[in-house]
């Protein structure tokens, strides 16, 4: 039966699927001139404060709105995978704890690390030691890009978190940090996960100002 459920996953595995297998996918690099994310540098010639925070903050928008950041952020509390947001195969949902339901959590599936598919060397299973949905409170798929703006800065729907925190949590968080390094078979988030905290760092200190809704 566990053999057969396996089997099954594999197969339909490209994003966000289960199963461990040994050996862990090589890091992919995203340079600047080959992600299309801009430096802050590049946005010094913007004078005004708050059309620069703008700026910085829709420039940090391609990571939060890529693929990898929209299918652990989902508004229906099921991960989506893929980098067309395709619901997960198999059917999963956050659980309690956002680490899947009791009967089948993540780390059924999923381990601290990518690793292959089973004899498949152009898709991947993808893991992270914190692998596990957004809280509910981060949950933005769907959402326009001010909106989740509004979203991130406010403590009372952010979980609490201060800018400083934010900035953090984007900048150093490991599983963050996976987006830059997906696996086989997943587009890498734009840039670098430093490029991305160095946009958000400049985003709070010109004001954290956000798109319109």
């Amino acid at each position: 039966m566990r053999i057969a459920m396996i089997a099954i996953v594999v197969g339909g595995l490209t994003a966000a699927g289960a199963v461990v297998a040994a050996g862990v996918a090589a890091p992919q690099a995203a340079p600047e001139n080959a992600s299309g994310l801009r430096s802050v540098s590049s946005f010094q010639s913007i004078k005004d404060p708050a059309a620069r925070s703008l700026a910085l903050f829709e420039e940090a928008g391609k990571v939060i709105q890529s693929p990898r950041c929209l299918n652990c952020h989902p508004v229906e509390r099921a991960p989506t995978q893929g980098d067309d947001l395709r619901p997960h195969n198999p059917p999963m949902v956050a659980g309690d704890s956002g680490h899947g339901p009791a009967s089948l959590p993540c780390f059924s599936c999923h381990t601290a690390a990518n690793v292959p598919a089973w004899g498949d060397r152009i898709r991947s299973i993808p893991g992270d030691p914190k692998w596990a949905l957004a809280p509910a409170e981060m949950a933005w798929q769907g959402k326009s890009l001010g909106a989740i703006c509004a979203q991130i800065k406010n403590p009372a729907a952010n979980g609490g978190k201060t800018l400083a925190q934010i900035h953090h949590h984007m900048a150093e968080d490991h599983l963050v940090g996976w987006g830059w390094n997906p696996g086989a078979g997943r587009t890498p988030a734009p840039g670098t996960q430093a490029q991305f905290g160095a946009l958000i760092k400049a985003w709070i200190d010109t004001g954290a100002k956000c798109p319109k809704a």
